[in-house]
């Protein structure tokens, strides 16, 4: 099968009102893997911010239940582009992240920031390790697919371009990347969860090469250190040798869910999208009004 498939079936779409099935498309068929490790370095990114990353750490969900706060956070991420934003499911993990927000203070802009990293990250990953990188009609699409999520979500001022996107994010680093204990923390139970992902052997030295997919202002946020260069240029070779091999692979043709991958491991027999996450006693309906 032609390895085009996804790119012109994407391009043959509109992605001004098709964008969900061309997140779909993107997430469950052409990228998986590669959209979910950039969205896992998204959320390191986030915990840079020593708003965002102090809350995490006092909240005890990283620290005390990693494993289960990444299945979830993962899980209620996925259910609006596989279902649908307006489905059950989809608005059932909305629901589900709003109330969990609003437990908690956490201002517009953090949100919007944190909106911005899901779209600006995927698309700097795929640029630098990817087979190849987003069309222009998928780039268009992801940005009106968080746009629509933002909405739901009750964020305020949400970039209406990708440009936009990315200077708020880079803009919002550089003035607020910064060390905090709690952060570092939280980021440490990530790394050590990111390295069960994988075969005993492999689990020490995956440490390290996590912190090479880093940039410098994330490594000094946490207080980091480099890894080095030949780590760095091990990385490299081996990213462009899985580009370069999998140009040559068919397109696939099965959805590969969050849910069958082994590193999601918290709900061997099921789930049920309105009990992820954590609760409040006061959590009843969405806190966000519907559109």
């Amino acid at each position: 099968m032609a390895k085009t498939l996804w790119r012109d079936r994407n391009d043959a779409l509109d992605p001004e009102t098709d964008y969900v099935e061309i997140v779909q498309n993107l997430t469950l068929y052409e990228f998986p893997w590669d959209i979910t490790q950039a969205l896992s370095f998204a959320l390191f990114r986030t915990y840079a911010v020593p708003s965002i990353g102090r809350l995490l750490d006092e909240t005890g969900e990283f620290t005390t239940a990693c494993q289960k706060r990444y299945d979830d956070t993962a899980l209620l991420l996925e259910a609006p582009f596989v279902h649908g934003l307006d489905s059950d499911e989809g608005r059932t993990a909305i629901r589900r992240v709003n109330q969990m927000h609003r437990m908690y203070d956490i201002g517009n802009e953090d949100l919007r920031y944190v909106l911005s990293t899901f779209v600006v990250v995927p698309k700097r990953w795929l640029d630098a390790y990817g087979w190849r990188p987003l069309s222009e009609n998928e780039l268009r699409a992801t940005v009106a697919y968080y746009r629509a999520l933002g909405r739901r979500m009750g964020i305020k001022d949400v970039p209406e371009t990708y440009d936009g996107f990315m200077h708020l994010m880079d803009d919002y680093e550089r003035a607020h990347f910064a060390f905090d204990e709690g952060a570092r923390r939280v980021a440490d139970a990530t790394l050590s969860l990111l390295g069960t992902f994988y075969p005993g052997p492999l689990q020490g030295p995956v440490e390290r090469f996590s912190r090479a997919f880093m940039d410098r202002p994330l490594l000094d946020a946490f207080r980091y250190d480099d890894p080095g260069p030949r780590v760095r240029r091990a990385v490299r070779v081996a990213m462009a040798a899985r580009a370069r091999a999998l140009r040559h692979w068919p397109s696939k043709r099965r959805p590969r869910f969050l849910a069958d991958m082994p590193r999601i491991k918290s709900y061997p027999d099921g789930y049920a999208l309105d009990r992820l996450g954590s609760f409040s006693p006061y959590a009843r309906g969405c806190p966000v009004a519907a559109e």
